[in-house]
This record gives structure tokens, C-alpha cells and sequence, in this order.
């Protein structure tokens, strides 16, 4: 009992920890999402707390929730119009990702994202799923409460269930990557001058995204190559830069955004980073799966090998001799 005792603060302590560390993590990523924000000064095409909230469950369980409703509810309470409005917000806020790891878990996602049906499930599940209870709720209480008027209702709900299910599809998966990041010590210099020439065709098509000039599927091309070449890490950030230039380009009404009313921007832009994410979880997810087959099988031919050179071996080996009167077996006849 005695020993036992230490053992449950110490555990009760790192809780509290984490519980801390998702809500530091949560708010500061809000201040971040909110510099751009598009309706009711709290609405923003790109919410990164949500992929953080999302990718806590996946990686720490559920012990996190009470991080993310505190995180929520520090964000909200400087925003929301009324106290039972925050409250609501927050409940929203809190019960999505939390709906959304609910049906992951249910599919048996991993999170190491090497499976096709794993991307499928981020995308079709975690993100445009789960964040349909935060829009929801969120963009309801907005209404009831007289912050927003019929009219701005839908264009409201497209926004934030936008910013949501983008902080999950191009957030999360850069968060899981982080967990198995390790340092390529061994790369060879060409390795690491692909790498440079990847980010800087990124950052120049990114520039190219954000002008007059409606160049926004230039990102695709970045997405296949870096899902081929550095596989889920690759392009898991590769799909976070060319989002973040296509918000960008949204927020300032250019290139392919300019000329429309919110609620088309906001189908645009879900439309295309709904296709980066797709484009990049699931080739760096196929790449993946035939790597792993292809070790797989080059193990099931090294031990069929194995087992062949045993057996020829055996075969090799001294013969006992026949029984009597049986003739030989190099042809000899018995005398």
C-alpha cells in the first residue's frame, strides 16, 4: 500500500500534465486559426485546434477530453456573446473530436497512417463526420443567441465546419508524423538536395496560389512527389503548406476566390483542400502498403530460400543402406 501510493500521484500528476499541455497547446493554436477569421470575429476557414484536440485522443485517449473543453472554453469566453452560449460552444467544441476518435477507434484506425483505409477514415470520418457536431452546435448557439441573423447562418456553418475539418485533415496528420520523426542521419547529399528543391517549389507555387492568377492546382503535382519520394512526412507538410496558401488566397478574395460570396469561397476551398489531403494521405498510404508488401515479401522468399537450402542440404547428406536383397539404387543388381 505504502509503495502503491507514489506510484497514483505520480500517475494522477502526469495527467494533470497532460490535461494542461492540450489546453496550452489548444488555445495558442486558436490565436493562431483566429488571425483569420471571416464571420462573427471567432469563424476561420482554418482551425488548428481541432487537429490538435483530434490528434491528442488518437495519440494520449480519452484521459485528455478535460484539455480540450478547458482549452475551448479559455478561447471562447473572450468571444462568445453570453456565458450559456460559451458553455454550449465548448460542449460542441469538445464533443467532436471526441466523436470523431470514437469512430476511428471503431474502424480500427492506426496511427501510423500506412493503411489506405486509415486515410480514408481520417478524412471521411474524423474530419467531414465528426466536425459536422461543432458546426453545428457552434453555428446554432451563434443564432440563438442573436450573434448571427438567418442569413448568416449557412454561410456560418460552411465556415466553421470548413475550419474544423481542415484543422483535422491538414493538422492531425502532421502531428502523428511528429511522433515517428526521426532525424535521417544516414541520408545521402542527394536525398537531402531533393528535400530543399521540394520546399522551395513549394513555397514558390504557394506565392503563385495567393496572386491574380487562378494557379491554385499547381499544388498537386508537390503533393504526388512528396508522397512518393518522402512518403506520409512529406506530405503530410506538403499538404499543410499548399493549404495554408490556399486559405490565404481565400481570406484575401484572389485567384480562383475573387468575384464570389463567402459561401462559394468556402465550397471552393473545402473542395480543394479536401482534394490535397485526399490527394496526399492516400498515394503516401499506397506507397507505403507496397512497401511493406514488397518486404514482406522478399522475407517470405529469403525463408522459402532458407527452407530450399535446408532440404537440398538433408539431401546431400549419407544415405542408410537398403534392406537385404533390395537392389541399389546406382543400378547395381544383387549377386
Amino acid at each position: 500500500m505504502t509503495a502503491a501510493r507514489p506510484e497514483r500521484v505520480r500517475q494522477a500528476g502526469l495527467a494533470v500534465l497532460e490535461v494542461c499541455a492540450v489546453a496550452a497547446l489548444y488555445y495558442g493554436s486558436a490565436k493562431l486559426g483566429l488571425v483569420q477569421q471571416l464571420v462573427g470575429g471567432q469563424v476561420t476557414p482554418l482551425w488548428p485546434p481541432t487537429g490538435i484536440a483530434v490528434a491528442s485522443l488518437l495519440l494520449r485517449g480519452l484521459r485528455v477530453w478535460p484539455g480540450i473543453a478547458l482549452g475551448a472554453f479559455l478561447v471562447n469566453v473572450a468571444l462568445g456573446p453570453s456565458i450559456p452560449a460559451v458553455l454550449a460552444i465548448v460542449a460542441g467544441n469538445t464533443l467532436a473530436p471526441v466523436c470523431s476518435y470514437a469512430l476511428l477507434r471503431r474502424t480500427g484506425f492506426r496511427t501510423e497512417l500506412d493503411r489506405l483505409q486509415d486515410a480514408l477514415g481520417l478524412i471521411f470520418l474524423g474530419a467531414l463526420t465528426g466536425m459536422l457536431i461543432s458546426a453545428t452546435v457552434g453555428s446554432g448557439t451563434l443564432a440563438l443567441s442573436g450573434a448571427l441573423s438567418a442569413e448568416e447562418f449557412w454561410p456560418t456553418w460552411s465556415v466553421w465546419w470548413t475550419g474544423d475539418a481542415m484543422g483535422v485533415l491538414i493538422v492531425t496528420p502532421v502531428l502523428l508524423v511528429l511522433r515517428y520523426a526521426r532525424w535521417p542521419g544516414h541520408a545521402r547529399p542527394s536525398r537531402w538536395a531533393e528535400g530543399l528543391l521540394l520546399l522551395a517549389a513549394t513555397v514558390f507555387v504557394g506565392f503563385l496560389e495567393t496572386g491574380d492568377a487562378p494557379l491554385i492546382f499547381l499544388g498537386f503535382p508537390l503533393l504526388i512527389w512528396a508522397a512518393f519520394r518522402f512518403r506520409l512526412a512529406g506530405a503530410a507538410l506538403c499538404a499543410l503548406s499548399v493549404s495554408t496558401f490556399a486559405i490565404a488566397a481565400a481570406a484575401r478574395g484572389s485567384g480562383p476566390f475573387a468575384g464570389h460570396d463567402l459561401l462559394t469561397n468556402m465550397i471552393t476551398l473545402q473542395a480543394f483542400n479536401g482534394s490535397s489531403a485526399l490527394t496526399a494521405l492516400l498515394v503516401a498510404a499506397a506507397v507505403s502498403q507496397r512497401d511493406q508488401t514488397q518486404r514482406e515479401i522478399a522475407r517470405a522468399c529469403a525463408l522459402l530460400a532458407e527452407m530450399v537450402a535446408k532440404a537440398t542440404a538433408g539431401d546431400r547428406g549419407p544415405r542408410l543402406p537398403g534392406r537385404v536383397g533390395e537392389p541399389e539404387e546406382d543400378g547395381g543388381r544383387t549377386e
